[in-house]
């Protein structure tokens, strides 16, 4: 299996995103639960998987999380 750095992977899961964007994982899922059908969203059945680059987006345009 090849491994594929953090920053350069299309989606992440909770916890890589977690550490990628130095977010806790509560947080992120508190998050994720508000807007479920999110652009940010890919659902691999009933997990989350966070497009890094559309949430980065996201998050910029946000003042507080």
């Amino acid at each position: 299996m090849i491994d594929i750095p953090v920053w350069e992977k299309y989606t992440l899961s909770v916890d890589e995103a977690a550490a990628y964007f130095r977010i806790g994982q509560n947080k992120l899922r508190q998050i994720i639960d508000n807007d479920k059908n999110a652009d940010y969203l890919l659902w691999n059945g009933n997990r989350p998987q966070i497009k890094r680059i559309k949430f980065q987006q996201y998050v910029d345009c946000l003042c507080s999380i």
